[in-house]
């Protein structure tokens, strides 16, 4: 029985007989998935349309958080919300987004290819690294874009009060 040499033996050109290469043999190449209806060259003629489990549960809203010397500054892509359908939530160190994105037509199932947008209600809970100005933030939609504008607070910033009389 001849020895197979490693995948490393082989490729730095080593020539130790002990070296079996299990690896090969361990793979298996996966058949096609049964029944599939195939198209020209192989390839699938139509995908097997997705599940509609999107019903159950929230969605996690992805955001860009960063800030500059003044402010802390979040992003999200709230594309087919409207502003009135969105509830955000601030204190000083966190920030909350709440909507909906609702489906405006109804499609069955079986006529769906491809399903990958994401409908229903979600929500994002955001810890900040510093303290806010909540009475100075501002949010704006553009463009299914939204973006909030977070003062920073200055703890090193001083006040002096004069005491009165009284």
């Amino acid at each position: 029985m001849a020895l197979k040499l490693s995948f490393l033996s082989r490729l730095s050109g080593s020539s130790a007989e002990d070296a079996l290469d299990s690896f090969d043999d361990d793979l298996a190449i996966a058949p096609p998935r049964g029944g599939e209806p195939r198209g020209k060259r192989g390839e699938a003629a139509r995908p097997a349309p997705l599940d509609d489990d999107q019903s159950s549960g929230e969605g996690q809203l992805p955001v860009d958080v960063h800030q500059t010397a003044n402010e802390i500054v979040i992003r999200a892509f709230v594309a087919g919300v409207r502003p009135d359908e969105l509830t955000i939530s601030i204190s000083r160190d966190m920030v909350e987004i709440e909507g909906s994105r609702m489906e405006r037509e109804q499609v069955s199932g079986p006529d769906y290819f491809t399903r990958e947008l994401f409908w229903g209600s979600f929500t994002r809970t955001i810890l900040l690294p510093q303290e806010v100005d909540v009475d100075a933030a501002t949010a704006t939609a553009k463009d299914g874009l939204l973006t909030l504008v977070l003062p920073k607070l200055d703890k090193a910033r001083q006040t002096r009060l004069r005491v009165k009389a009284g």
